[in-house]
C-alpha cells in the first residue's frame, strides 16, 4: 500500500511517498481503508520536532519507527474486522481520531474497535468528517468537561478561526456563553458567522490590554500566556491551553493548589462514539 512517511525531522519536503506492507487487524481491531485524513498543527510539530522535549518523545536524531507515518484524523470504510470485534462490520463508513497515535497518512490503518471511532454522518463528505474530529472533540472536552462552562459566562476564544477555535465559538454559544473571538482581519466575517458576539482583530488590538474581563480564556493556538491573561480573568476565571508543555503542566498544578484563577492543561482522550 502507499503511505507518506518521514525519516528525518524538518520542513514539509522531508515527507515522501513510499510503498509499505498492508496491515492486518488484530483480534480487537478493524482495518480501515482511509479515504481522507488531515494536516493538523500536531502533525507539523511532530514533523519539525524543534524542541528538546519533542525530540525526547519522538526520537533524538530521527523519528522513531512508530511515528514515521503522521496523521491523527481519518475517515474511511471498514474493510476487515478482528475475530473479537462485534460492534463493527465490513462496509461500515466511519471517521475518528487516533489520540496519541498517528499513522493515517496511508491507504490503510488498523484501529482499535474501542477507540475513537464513529459512523460518519450521511450529510458530510469524507473530507469534512476527517477534518472536524480533533477540533470538535478538543473544544468540547476543554469547555464542557474541564472548564465547566455555564450559561451567561464571558468566554474569549483566541484563534477563533482555527480548527479548534471554530468549534469552540459554536460550542460556547450553544452552552449559553457570551463569546468574544480573536482572529486576523481576513477571518472576522467567518468568526462572526459562527455566532461570536464580539470579534477582536489581533493585528489591531491586544485583548489583554482592554477593559474587558472573562470567565474563560481559551487559547487554542498558544499565542498568549497565563501571565499576560491573568489580569483580564475574573476572580475565579480559568485560562485554557491545549499546547503540551512542561510549563503548562507546572502552572496547572500550581494554580490548582495556590490560586483562585486556574490554568487548565490536559490531554483529551477520546472514547468510542456510535451514532
Amino acid at each position: 500500500m502507499k503511505a507518506v512517511i518521514y525519516k528525518k525531522f524538518g520542513a514539509p519536503d522531508v515527507l515522501e511517498l513510499v510503498d509499505i506492507e498492508k496491515p492486518f487487524p488484530k483480534k480487537n481491531e478493524v482495518l480501515i481503508k482511509i479515504k481522507a485524513s488531515s494536516v493538523t498543527n500536531a502533525d507539523c510539530y511532530m514533523r519539525r520536532a524543534d524542541s528538546l522535549f519533542s525530540r525526547f518523545i519522538l526520537g533524538l536524531t530521527k523519528p522513531k519507527a512508530r511515528y514515521q507515518i503522521l496523521g491523527t484524523e481519518f475517515s474511511g470504510i471498514i474493510e476487515a474486522t478482528g475475530t473479537e470485534v462485534h460492534d463493527w462490520k465490513t462496509g461500515d463508513v466511519v471517521f475518528g481520531f487516533r489520540g496519541f497515535g498517528t499513522g493515517c497518512y496511508a491507504e490503510y490503518k488498523c484501529i482499535s474497535s474501542t477507540g475513537s471511532l464513529a459512523h460518519k454522518p450521511l450529510n458530510t463528505t469524507f473530507e469534512e468528517a476527517a477534518s472536524m474530529v480533533d477540533g470538535a472533540s478538543t473544544a468540547l472536552f476543554f469547555l464542557r468537561d474541564k472548564a465547566k462552562i455555564k450559561p451567561g459566562q464571558k468566554v474569549l476564544i483566541n484563534g477563533a478561526s482555527g480548527s479548534i477555535g471554530t468549534f469552540a465559538v459554536q460550542l460556547a454559544k450553544y452552552f449559553g456563553a457570551e463569546v468574544t473571538g480573536v482572529c486576523s482581519t481576513k477571518n472576522i466575517a467567518l468568526v462572526t458567522s459562527l455566532g461570536a458576539d464580539k470579534v477582536i482583530d489581533y493585528t489591531k488590538e491586544d485583548f489583554t490590554k482592554n477593559n474587558e474581563v472573562y470567565d474563560i480564556i481559551f487559547d487554542t493556538v498558544s499565542k498568549s500566556s497565563f501571565g499576560t491573561c491573568k489580569k483580564v480573568l475574573t476572580a475565579h476565571g480559568v485560562y485554557i491551553d491545549t499546547m503540551f508543555s512542561l510549563k503548562g503542566i507546572f502552572q496547572s498544578i500550581w494554580t490548582a493548589w495556590f490560586c483562585q484563577k486556574k490554568v487548565i492543561f490536559a490531554m483529551s482522550v477520546n472514547k468510542k462514539r456510535s451514532t
